[in-house]
């Protein structure tokens, strides 16, 4: 947590931290003072994080007849103020709003992904009337305005492009790993970068109804439409509070002994069964810390734990996201691999477009020979690159850049071409002399543990899916490569945001700006934190800080561990206090040891829970 997450939230909650740090001050002074001192100490915990769970239970209980733990709380630090253990009272009540403190605080964190998103919004645009460019504001575009965009400005609306070529970074919104190249009729929308070349185009949809504020919107509903999760020991507490006070009730009708029925409250004070999930959450919270994961919502691995789908994005979470050289072909013998990749790499040496520095750095991982400067380098944006290399003109883009300079590849040419195609990779074509001389096929690379990421996965009964901005092919053949059955190419955040309003239950890992509102909706999101935006990480549940997916099996397999640990601790707890009111009842317990074995139990849960700190799969 960095120092403005801290001073944020000091500012929102100053006045319930101020509380807590008065509470637990006093809780210390009670432990120390004599039993002599005329007013516990304690007190103060009661007043200022007591009061308030009286309150909101009475409340909740009154309006809605809404029983829940704070019910079965507010009972038990009445019944321990009626007998006087202070001490007791006061200590539930600090845990208890110590813990909705941190929930509140996470929540709280979660709305700077929006603000985030409004800051990256384009701001202006370049409006062309009666032949003149004028600037002016970005919400101020209509359907039907004509616009230039230049070189490094993001686009201000959704539209079409109507003049001129460029290659536009649309990681935003698909998360595509490769800027996309742009000519007349092709659309482009808000909030993505132009990077090269200057094009005019016609606004298809007005500023404040472009695709960058349709993700905002995305954001904002998403958590409006997330279902809570209802805790086990609130679903258990309608049964709890009516079994308490129908023992208590009977008990002192039956024996005319309103101290036993006391005494069956204070057994009953759900101290271990509040800490029974709480502190099984904070030692797994613990755990993911060591392998690398930032739990950053309370009830994130109780979601986990119930997950059976689990849905990844490709570029950057499956994919390293960026480009790297898969394949070299020659196309004419008086070429041999290495001078061809060494007269593409010299053109390309000059080149921004990250398709050509992918090339160069390739041809350095492979050879030690430094390159020739190229000479009369020219970049067209949206084509490619020529230049003179060794006295040879060499040219290095697509095949519309080649056809312009009268080039046209060959059906054998193509032939050879199309299975790299078909697997999702991105050809440059590389002429020399005015003849086509070969290709080079590039493609994002898979991380090193993505494989065995998605086998762990199968084989817990998790079915994985791959949910991408990018196109079929790419699609088709990274889930292929990695053995998943389903995937959806294409995908808008909206799209993506659909699949996970169809699941009940999905885990949404994912590392941009475009995956931020499915992260939002999803059971559980979990985002890159390494390379993943800001955008994301703050939406989502757990961040993945080493920016690697090896320990998301892991993460599954402790949820679930972590559940069958809150369910011990809570069959425990019932077990005990029901032990304890059969006691009770017959007189065998007072308050003093009642509440010494109510304390028993939950020195027992503290140190059950305490075992998942290292806990680790052994097979």
């Amino acid at each position: 947590m960095t120092r403005t997450d801290l001073l944020s939230i000091w500012h929102d909650f100053k006045t319930e931290i101020l509380c807590l740090g008065i509470s637990g001050i006093a809780l210390i002074f009670s432990m120390l003072m004599p039993a002599s001192f005329p007013v516990d100490p304690s007190w103060a915990a009661i007043v200022l994080c007591g009061a308030p769970i009286i309150r909101e239970a009475v409340v909740g209980l009154v309006t809605n007849f809404d029983i829940k733990a704070d019910v079965l709380v507010a009972t038990a630090l009445v019944a321990s103020v009626i007998i006087g253990e202070d001490f007791a009272a006061g200590e539930v009540a600090f845990i208890m709003q110590l813990g909705a403190l941190l929930e509140e605080a996470t929540t709280a964190r979660a709305r700077a992904g929006i603000e985030k998103l409004v800051r990256i919004s384009p701001r202006s645009a370049r409006f062309l009337k009666n032949g003149r460019e004028l600037m002016g504001n970005a919400e101020d575009v209509h359907e039907g305005d004509m616009l230039r965009v230049l070189p490094g400005e993001t686009i201000p609306a959704d539209g079409v492009v109507t003049g001129g070529q460029s290659s536009v970074d649309q990681a935003l919104l698909t998360g595509e790993s490769l800027p996309v190249d742009k000519g007349e009729g092709d659309d482009v929308y808000s909030g993505t970068v132009n990077l090269y070349g200057t094009f005019d185009m016609r606004a298809t949809k007005s500023g404040k109804d472009g695709a960058i504020q349709r993700m905002i919107r995305l954001v904002q509903s998403a958590d409006a439409g997330k279902a809570k999760v209802v805790r086990l020991a609130d679903r258990w507490a309608t049964w709890i509070v009516a079994g308490a006070f129908s023992a208590a009730l009977v008990t002192w009708v039956v024996t005319g002994e309103i101290i036993r029925a006391v005494t069956i409250l204070v057994v009953f004070c759900p101290c271990s069964l509040v800490l029974a999930t709480p502190t099984a959450i904070v030692a797994a919270i613990g755990n993911l810390t060591r392998h690398g994961m930032l739990v950053r919502e309370g009830d994130a691995l109780e979601c986990l734990a119930d997950v059976n789908l689990c849905a990844f994005d490709k570029t950057g979470t499956l994919t390293m996201g960026t480009p790297s050289v898969r394949e070299l072909r020659s196309l004419r013998p008086d070429f041999n691999q290495e001078k061809l990749y060494r007269l593409a790499a010299a053109a390309e040496r000059r080149s921004e477009h990250p398709l050509g520095r992918a090339v160069v750095q390739g041809y350095f991982e492979i050879h030690q020979s430094p390159l020739t400067e190229a000479e009369a380098f020219r970049m067209i944006p949206g084509r490619g690159v020529s230049a003179l290399v060794e006295g040879v003109v060499v040219l290095a883009g697509n095949t519309a850049f080649l056809a312009e300079k009268g080039i046209v590849p060959s059906t054998e040419a193509l032939h050879a071409a199309e299975p790299l195609i078909q697997e999702g990779c991105t050809l440059i074509w590389l002429a020399a002399d005015g003849s086509l001389a070969g290709f080079l096929a590039l493609s994002d690379t898979l991380r090193p543990d993505a494989g065995a990421t998605v086998k762990a996965l199968t084989a817990s009964g998790i079915t994985p899916v791959l949910l991408t901005g990018d196109h079929e092919n790419a699609a088709r053949h990274i889930a292929g490569k990695l053995g998943m059955k389903e995937w959806h190419a294409d995908c808008l955040p909206e799209d993506k945001m659909r699949f996970m309003d169809r699941h009940e239950r999905v885990c949404m890992i994912g590392d941009g700006i475009n995956d931020a509102p499915a992260l939002k909706r999803a059971y559980v999101g979990m985002a890159m934190g390494g390379m993943g935006s800001d955008i994301a990480v703050d939406a989502a549940d757990i961040v993945l800080v080493r920016d690697g997916i090896g320990e998301v099996p892991h993460a599954f397999r402790l949820a679930r561990r972590m559940m069958q640990a809150i369910r011990f601790n809570l069959t425990f707890s019932m077990a005990l206090n029901f032990a304890a009111i059969i006691l009770a009842a017959l007189g065998l317990l007072n308050p003093v040891t009642g509440a010494l074995v109510h304390n028993a139990g939950s020195v027992a849960v503290i140190l059950h829970s305490a075992l998942l700190l290292k806990w680790e799969k052994t097979s």
